[in-house]
């Protein structure tokens, strides 16, 4: 059946694409998957050790040159091609469709990789979340969760279960799964506008919180007294392009995906500074949150705050963060503040990641939304289970994540814009796509951005990363681990791609034509102007 939509652009034949309800319900969902875990328990280690107040310089520099106009790029690709990255960057590549198409699955491959061990993470703050109310982790926080918690064993593969662990992550995997299944304006999108207001007010209140905690201003001191002369520090800019890039989940299919459930005459470039720079003050939120607590904890043991140990990641929140909790007043309370916030960050991200996976599934073998859920988080939930639930998950999960977001999503994003920009040849016409339809308009500098700018930084920041860990490995762990989780995992994204895109479409997706017209048809009148699409 013909389904005409005269607000919406051109007609569409067969059933019609699901879309977002309107332009709030998509700038919530991408603000949801942009602020995740890594904005709270990464960017505050990271702008102290690399320059504090001054590191916002280069942050801002990365944010205007990199992150934007990459992000900008995942929205015209998959504004204008209708799809999921596959279906997306194969009809971009015209003639070159099928082998573009393999880039598509290399950032589906990533992003169902990622999901594997992110929803672990997830369960870990739910179940402290629950161990907060009693402090359950007692006076060392650090034995609790690495022995009693995790049963931490020996690098190697392991089938001995852990059940504080698996129960949760079963629980996590279960809501996911119900969240796909309802589509993107009855799923994703409803449970980023209840989830997200609750997350951004129980995140003010932690900070104010931690505001009046004896030993705040020390922390904030620490955190934003300005070390310029980091400046001139080549590895501080890398770190500052590193953290915009990994924060804003851009050169994995996410943005792709959600920008491809917009309707056809939709705004894109002021939504997306409206995402960026709400991610980015949700980032420097944290920060303050984050060291205002430790300025009182290195108070409460005598310290200075450069002499606290745990400032990032998985030991700041796992460890540090009950350490602290313990000895505050109402504890609890801010205890289960905190990692009700890390929950709820944590799984809207989670839900935008495995979107990207279910949506190419779903277009690439014309299956159902509930079928590609169910098969998509099915599998998902048994391989997270079996690898991430074990007493050897939390190893196989740090190494997994470091190859996976410093060598292949950084290499996505190398590729795509390489290919979109110098082999497709499509940076005018996604530049007049992004143009033709948002208020905020690009120049032809943002061209030079993606096509020059972004891969030669970012090309730079693959290339010392892969030397780094070849020559000085990773963690001290085995050579042989990290060949078969490391490595490993990037020859499962590799072979993955590959393999998927040689498998045949059960409904082409070649039938299709991108919408406005480029060259923009100007001799006719523009009611006429509406091309048969099919999508």
């Amino acid at each position: 059946m013909t389904r005409t939509d005269r607000t919406d652009g051109p007609t569409h034949t067969a059933a019609p694409r699901e879309q977002w309800t309107g332009q709030v319900g998509f700038i919530l969902s991408a603000i949801g998957s942009a602020v995740g875990l890594g904005n709270i328990w990464r960017f505050p280690g990271v702008a102290y050790e690399n320059g504090g107040g001054a590191f916002l310089i280069p942050y801002l520099v990365a944010l205007l040159t990199a992150g934007i106009p990459i992000l900008f790029l995942d929205y015209a690709i998959g504004h204008r091609f209708r799809g999921a990255a596959p279906t997306a960057f194969r009809r971009l590549g015209g003639r070159a469709g099928r082998w573009m198409e393999s880039l598509g699955w290399f950032q589906a491959t990533i992003a169902f990789v990622i999901g594997l061990y992110y929803t672990v993470v997830i369960a870990w703050a739910l179940s402290f979340f629950v161990f907060s109310f009693d402090l359950r982790w007692g006076d060392d926080p650090a034995a609790f969760f690495v022995g009693e918690y995790l049963q931490v064993g020996d690098p190697g593969f392991s089938f001995e279960f852990v059940p504080s662990v698996l129960i949760p992550l079963v629980l996590v995997w279960v809501l996911t799964i119900i969240v796909l299944a309802a589509g993107i304006a009855k799923g994703v999108q409803r449970v980023n506008m209840i989830v997200l207001p609750i997350l951004i007010v129980a995140f003010v209140v932690l900070v104010v919180r931690a505001l009046f905690l004896d030993g705040a201003a020390d922390g904030l001191n620490a955190l934003f007294t300005p070390n310029w002369a980091a400046l001139a520090d080549p590895n501080v800019w890398i770190a500052a392009y590193s953290q915009i890039f990994f924060s804003l989940s851009i050169a994995f299919g996410i943005m792709i995906t959600y920008a491809s459930y917009r309707r056809r005459r939709s705004n894109l470039t002021t939504p997306g500074l409206v995402v960026a720079f709400s991610n980015s003050s949700f980032e420097i939120l944290a920060g303050i949150g984050v060291f205002a607590t430790l300025g009182f904890f290195a108070f409460e043991q005598g310290i200075g705050v450069d002499e606290l140990e745990g400032l990032t990641g998985v030991g700041l929140s796992f460890i540090t963060f009950p350490a602290i909790v313990s000895q505050m007043p109402g504890g609890p309370i801010f205890g289960a503040l905190f990692f009700g916030t890390l929950t709820l960050a944590g799984f809207t991200s989670l839900v935008s990641v495995l979107q990207v996976v279910s949506a190419a599934i779903q277009e690439k073998f014309a299956i159902s939304r509930r079928a590609a859920a169910l098969a998509v988080g099915g599998v998902s939930a048994v391989l997270s289970v079996l690898v991430f639930a074990t007493t050897t998950g939390l190893l196989a999960l740090d190494v997994v994540d470091q190859w996976t977001n410093n060598i292949g999503i950084v290499a996505s994003a190398v590729l795509t814009s390489i290919l979109v920009i110098w082999v497709a040849r499509r940076g005018r016409e996604l530049r007049y796509h992004l143009n033709a339809l948002s208020t905020f308009k690009v120049g032809s500098v943002w061209v030079v951005l993606v096509g020059v700018v972004g891969p030669v930084i970012l090309g730079y920041m693959l290339v010392s990363r892969i030397i780094t860990l070849i020559a000085e490995g990773y963690e001290g762990l085995p050579p042989w681990y990290l060949v078969v989780f490391g490595w490993g995992a990037i020859l499962v994204l590799v072979v993955g791609a590959i393999v998927l895109s040689i498998l045949p479409w059960r409904r082409s997706p070649d039938d299709f034509e991108s919408w406005p017209p480029y060259p923009p048809v100007t001799d006719e009148p523009s009611a006429t102007r509406r091309p048969e699409v099919r999508s």
